[in-house]
């Protein structure tokens, strides 16, 4: 799942571009979550990294986009920034800051798209981490951003993949060491979840890629927290 800003002070663009988004998710048949701020210190203020990427408009009442740019890259240097402007020449200094791109107003959504997608691959690019797992007729690579969860079983682990369930021998702690770096958390003793492909958290289920997994008493503190840190502070 990837995990959106949008900082903008109208009301008007901020409603295109997270209808363009939603779009955009749809044809392309991911999953995105958004987050809106109507003012640049409403997001750098209590910035954590979470976000994937970050779309700002350069001119704004408060904390101008390219001042929010600044505050974010002091604590997060890996977000992919694009910024929105109705004057090409504000986008120049985006480079100073490390943006990706500019989108000019008024945005049109087959310009948003090709930015946009390009924003994406950058992300795909730079999280996709692979992992090899022994089967009983020889090995697997799969992305780790390709896991939805791990479950226990006895002695087995199921991995359940965008491409289906795969079943080793192992421990649940050796999966966890193996997969913390790449934000996988318990849910409960049973299941291992990537944060990644969390779509909705219902009292003491969560929802990760379409599966409904318990959350157990005894790690649910824990684990709205990890959530929580995942995405920023803003689910």
């Amino acid at each position: 799942m990837l995990h959106v800003a949008i900082v903008e002070d109208e009301e008007f663009y901020r409603e295109q571009l997270e209808e363009y988004i939603r779009r955009y998710a749809k044809e392309q048949g991911i999953q995105v979550m958004t987050a809106v701020y109507e003012d640049g210190s409403q997001l750098a203020d209590c910035y954590k990294p979470g976000y994937d990427i970050v779309l700002l408009d350069i001119v704004m009442k408060g904390m101008s986009g390219m001042e929010t740019a600044r505050r974010i890259r002091e604590a997060d240097d890996s977000v992919v920034l694009i910024f929105i402007t109705q004057m090409s020449q504000y986008a120049i200094d985006g480079y100073a800051v490390g943006a990706l791109d500019y989108i000019l107003k008024p945005v049109d959504y087959e310009g948003f798209s090709m930015h946009f997608s390009a924003a994406v691959t950058r992300v795909q690019n730079r999280s996709s981490k692979t992992i090899m797992l022994p089967l009983p007729s020889g090995m697997v690579r799969l992305r780790t951003e390709d896991i939805y969860y791990v479950e226990v079983q006895n002695h087995d682990l199921h991995y359940y993949t965008v491409n289906g369930v795969y079943r080793i021998r192992g421990t649940m702690q050796g999966a966890e060491k193996m997969l913390a770096p790449y934000f996988f958390v318990r849910s409960n003793y049973w299941y291992l979840v990537n944060l990644a492909h969390v779509s909705e958290i219902d009292r003491n289920i969560v929802v990760v890629g379409g599966y409904r997994l318990e959350i157990s008493r005894r790690n649910r503190a824990d684990f709205m927290k990890a959530v929580t840190d995942y995405i920023g502070g803003n689910s």
